[in-house]
C-alpha cells in the first residue's frame, strides 16, 4: 500500500474518545513486550509515529492511527505485564474488552506473538475471544529477525500448534527490523478491512 499520510488521531479510554469516522478499523492485540508499537511503525515505514519502550507495559490507551483518512490502525494495551497492578491489568482488560466487542468500524482483530517463544495461556485465551467474534485468526509472529533462519519454521509451527490454527486462519512471520513480512501484512490487512485496490 502507498501511504501518504498517517498519523496519531487519539488515544483512548472510553468509548466516548473513539473516533467519529466512520473509515474500517483492524486492531492488535498482544502481550506487553511482543512489540506491537515496532509492528505498526514497520507497517507504517514510520520510524516514531507509535511510541516504543524498552520497558512493557507503557501502551495504557487504544491508540488509533489514521491512515490516508480510509483506514485507522488500532493499538490495544498490552497484556501479561506482571509489574503491573492487578487493579491495573483488571482496568486495561475491560478497556479491551470494550473496544472490541462495541466498535462497528472494527472489521478485523489480529493477534501478535512473540515467534522466539511458545505462546502462553493469555495468547490463547485471546486468540479464542477472537476467533469467537470473527471466526479466524490473523496471527502476525513479530521478532523473526531474532531467530536462525533454519530455525525459524521449526518456530512457526510451534506457533500454529499451539495456538490449534486451521486452514481459515492466516499466520505471517514478520519482522520490525527488515522487510519480512510486510507486504503479506498489507495484503491481509486491505483484504480483510475491504480496501484491496487503494
Amino acid at each position: 500500500m502507498n501511504i501518504h499520510n498517517a498519523s496519531l488521531t487519539i488515544s483512548a479510554v472510553s468509548p466516548k474518545q473513539y473516533p467519529a469516522s466512520t473509515f474500517p478499523e483492524i486492531a492488535f492485540a498482544g502481550r506487553s513486550n511482543v512489540g506491537k508499537s515496532s509492528f505498526v511503525n514497520r507497517l507504517l515505514n514510520r520510524k516514531s509515529l507509535a511510541r516504543t519502550s524498552s520497558k512493557p507495559g507503557k501502551t495504557a490507551t487504544i491508540n488509533f492511527y489514521n491512515i490516508d483518512d480510509c483506514l485507522h490502525l488500532v493499538d490495544l494495551p498490552g497484556y501479561g505485564y506482571a509489574q503491573v497492578s492487578k487493579e491495573e491489568k483488571k482496568k486495561w482488560a475491560a478497556m479491551i474488552e470494550t473496544y472490541l466487542s462495541s466498535r462497528e468500524q472494527l472489521k478485523c482483530t489480529a493477534l501478535l506473538v512473540d515467534a522466539r517463544h511458545k505462546p502462553t495461556a493469555d495468547d490463547l485465551s485471546m486468540l479464542n475471544w477472537i476467533k469467537a467474534a470473527q471466526g479466524y485468526a490473523l496471527v502476525f509472529a513479530t521478532k523473526c529477525d531474532k531467530i536462525a533462519k533454519t530455525k525459524l519454521s521449526e518456530r512457526l509451527d510451534e506457533i500454529y500448534y499451539t495456538l490449534d490454527l486451521g486452514d481459515d486462519d492466516i499466520l505471517i512471520p514478520f519482522s520490525a527490523e527488515t522487510d519480512l513480512g510486510r507486504d503479506d501484512a498489507w495484503e491481509a490487512v486491505l483484504e480483510l478491512t475491504g480496501l484491496r485496490g487503494r
